[in-house]
């Protein structure tokens, strides 16, 4: 009776740490399930703001305020946008200073919490660039995707869409050279995202599902006079990009993709994820499995991302300081179909902030990718 009830506790006490394990697993893969638009991914530290003058802000120091380039400052209830990293100003040794270009909303005082972003503007295309807009409603299988219409006078359309832990303003990084080009830009909100219809089971699906969306806005724009269209999209919605172009019945139209510190792997984007969130390196599988059993997702790359069923001129912005989306497989793609795929390799830049790292550069090779294209 005694070996019996030994045995019997023993056998509870591995089931109780299985289901404690699972359900680890499952917490821990909510750092990118459930990785909430507008918010900072958990791989961005946060900073404290040390003080402010004229031009300048100080911050503290850690490789990501090192960062070289143009970002958001974002903060509870606060934005701002830095530039380039001072070296020549008089600082302690623990912290960095940038010059403050601009605070666009709130107020910055020492003490606060920060994280840079890749957003540099907020608001709408009229507030952040003073450009002409209109709200428009794309219909979709779950119901209306709001999204931002800046006309153009061309006939091909570039369909904007922003990806993981970001909003349709991301794209306004680059709406203002797509309007110098006059090229009509729709910048979409997708299941998920504030406005729009809920995910059916509140889950992210590194496009496996979203991709219907950005269907949905092609059809808009075949409807509203695009002849062709270009995908552009940034994590995420690079993938969405990319499984539109392959899938989608209006495909003809779509005449090239850029795309944008790409998720090719959900694992590697899942892993690193939960990684940033401090979980111990036993529980990944755990993660990874808790995953597949809620969204249904598939082992291997994302669909469409083996390059075998692209048809159109596709330009790749990435670079190994990604720690969310491995750049190697960006590297990957583009040595699989050269014939079609330019990769511009961007370092320095965490994920999603190819344009942030250098403006120009980012600008001037998009302007040459897109000029056969309109």
């Amino acid at each position: 009776m005694r070996t019996v009830k030994a045995t019997a506790a023993a056998v509870t006490a591995v089931m109780g740490a299985g289901a404690a394990a699972v359900a680890a697993g499952r917490l821990a893969s909510d750092a990118a399930l459930k990785a909430p638009p507008g918010r900072p991914l958990p791989t961005e530290p946060r900073l404290t703001v040390h003080g402010t003058a004229a031009g300048q802000i100080t911050l503290t120091r850690d490789l990501a305020a090192l960062r070289p380039g143009t970002y958001g400052l974002a903060g509870d209830g606060s934005h701002a946008v830095v530039g380039q990293v001072l070296d020549s100003a008089d600082h302690p040794a623990d912290t960095v200073v940038r010059r403050l270009e601009r605070v666009t909303h709130g107020t910055l005082e020492p003490g606060d919490k920060v994280w840079l972003t890749p957003n540099v503007h907020v608001g709408d295309p009229r507030a952040a660039l003073g450009l002409d807009y209109a709200d428009v409603d794309v219909p979709s299988e779950l119901g209306a995707l709001p999204a931002w219409f800046v006309p153009g006078a061309r006939d091909t359309w570039v369909i904007a869409v922003h990806g993981l832990g970001a909003t349709r303003e991301h794209p306004l990084n680059v709406v203002g050279l797509l309007h110098r080009l006059r090229l009509p830009v729709l910048s979409l909100a997708y299941r998920g995202d504030l406005g729009a219809p809920r995910r059916p089971d509140g889950l992210n699906h590194f496009g496996e599902t979203e991709w219907r969306d950005v269907d949905a806005a092609i059809r808009y724009a075949v409807r509203y006079g695009a002849r062709r269209v270009v995908l552009y999209g940034w994590s995420t919605g690079a993938t969405m990009a990319l499984r539109a172009a392959e899938r989608s019945g209006m495909r003809e139209h779509v005449s090239g993709l850029v795309l944008d510190s790409p998720v090719f792997s959900w694992q590697a984007t899942l892993r690193a994820l939960a990684l940033a969130r401090r979980t111990p390196g036993a529980l990944l599988p755990l993660a990874v499995r808790a995953a597949q059993g809620r969204t249904g997702l598939q082992d291997g790359p994302v669909h469409g991302s083996d390059a075998d069923g692209l048809a159109v001129p596709t330009m790749i912005f990435h670079g190994p300081g990604d720690t969310v989306a491995p750049w190697r497989d960006s590297r990957r793609f583009a040595e699989r179909r050269p014939d079609l795929v330019a990769l511009h390799t961007v370092p320095h830049a965490p994920h999603a902030a190819m344009w942030n790292a250098d403006p120009a550069t980012y600008e001037e090779t998009l302007r040459r990718f897109l000029t056969p294209l309109m």
